[in-house]
């Protein structure tokens, strides 16, 4: 309760009750959560290629990388945004891998779209909640995080998916993207899912073995109720002869565009026929117990299970370097396991929760033959 006490008392000393009702109900705020991003990377607060961010004082350590897989550019990009908001106890991860012909444009402007556009939809729910009168800052039942976190996240993925559909600079009328984004505040997180990127955290059991716990859906078509929104929709769910298997998203009447998911921004062909953008918003205590998360596009977990993720990364003995030990791994295991199948973009995300990397000092080496 202290955490949220602090950030309601600091946005209470930046702006009075009403300056923050119209601040923040304006295109003014939405103009400042972006002049607040620009400032942050020129202070190295935000990564948007492969490397690390670790701030002095943080717990939060993150490594990234990413591999162009052999079917192009690379469609996948990353993101990693610490004090989020200019909040010391803050940090926003995420992960999209576009698709289409034009995915790697539409990956990069949800990426950059997302973070700023969150930012002022969250410190506008809180504003608009402060100055309830009926409103109890002391109050655990008034004061619901998540709800707060998941309102917002529903209301920017709306934003985002219609604002790509009014830009000009390319066409995302057959292209799209997924996006896996992480909140840390404090010792919450918030992860809201569009696509079939995951997230798997890392977690000690109570014998000491480190064990994984997926956090996300994988948006597949196939899912049942992904399945039953897509039929009642008029979309096709359906394998082709020479992918067995692999489920994807059809038009009522032609044989494109073929999605392998059920949730992406853009993709506005399918938009009347199942797909959404709407995320799968959750969260979670993180406890002593908890190590790290992993945030991966599926270029990893077509080929890595879960339990793999987690050891590659707790064996790796440079936190630095954990990030690209699991691509590099998950890129052989696609020669080993796919022979014939061109490779798929890869893409990692680490976001450690412990300054020590307490489980690199327990668990064995282990490579990916």
């Amino acid at each position: 309760m202290g955490q949220f006490s602090t950030m309601f008392d600091g946005l209470a000393r930046s702006f009075s009750m009403k300056k923050r009702r119209s601040y923040f109900g304006s295109c003014g705020g939405r103009q400042a959560m972006e002049d607040m991003a620009k400032e942050a990377k020129v202070n190295g607060l935000i990564l948007r290629t492969s490397g690390t961010v670790n701030v002095d004082g943080s717990k939060n350590f993150a490594a990234v990388f990413s591999k162009r897989g052999e079917k192009g550019v690379n469609q996948d990009c990353c993101t990693v945004w610490e004090e989020f908001g200019c909040q010391k106890d803050m940090i926003f991860c995420g992960i999209f891998d576009g698709h289409g012909q034009w995915g790697h444009f539409v990956a990069k402007s949800v990426r950059e779209s997302m973070p700023s556009s969150l930012l002022c939809n969250w410190q506008e729910t809180m504003a608009e909640a402060s100055i309830d009168p009926q409103f109890d800052l002391e109050s655990e039942k008034k004061l619901n995080r998540f709800d707060i976190w998941k309102h917002s996240y529903i209301k920017t993925c709306a934003a985002v998916d219609q604002q790509l559909q009014c830009q000009r600079k390319f066409d995302a009328f057959n292209s799209g993207t997924t996006a896996l984004t992480i909140v840390r505040q404090g010792d919450l997180i918030y992860v809201a899912n569009v696509g079939d990127s995951r997230a798997v955290l890392a977690t000690t059991s109570d014998d000491g073995n480190l064990v994984p716990v997926q956090l996300t859906t994988d948006f597949k078509p196939n899912l049942p109720q992904e399945a039953e929104r897509i039929t009642n929709c008029r979309g096709r769910v359906f394998c082709l002869d020479d992918e067995s298997g692999v489920h994807r998203l059809w038009l009522p009447e032609e044989e494109s565009p073929g999605l392998a998911m059920s949730r992406a921004f853009g993709d506005y062909c399918v938009k009347d026929f199942g797909l959404i953008s709407v995320p799968e918003v959750t969260h979670r205590n993180i406890t002593g117990k908890d190590q790290f998360v992993v945030l991966a596009t599926d270029g990893v977990w077509d080929v890595i299970s879960n339990q793999e993720a987690v050891q590659l990364v707790a064996s790796t003995p440079d936190r630095a370097k954990s990030a690209k030990h699991l691509v590099q791994c998950a890129a052989r295991a696609w020669r080993r396991k796919r022979r014939g199948i061109a490779m798929d973009d890869i893409s990692a995300i680490v976001l450690y929760f412990h300054n020590s990397p307490l489980c690199q000092q327990i668990y064995p080496v282990y490579t990916s033959k």
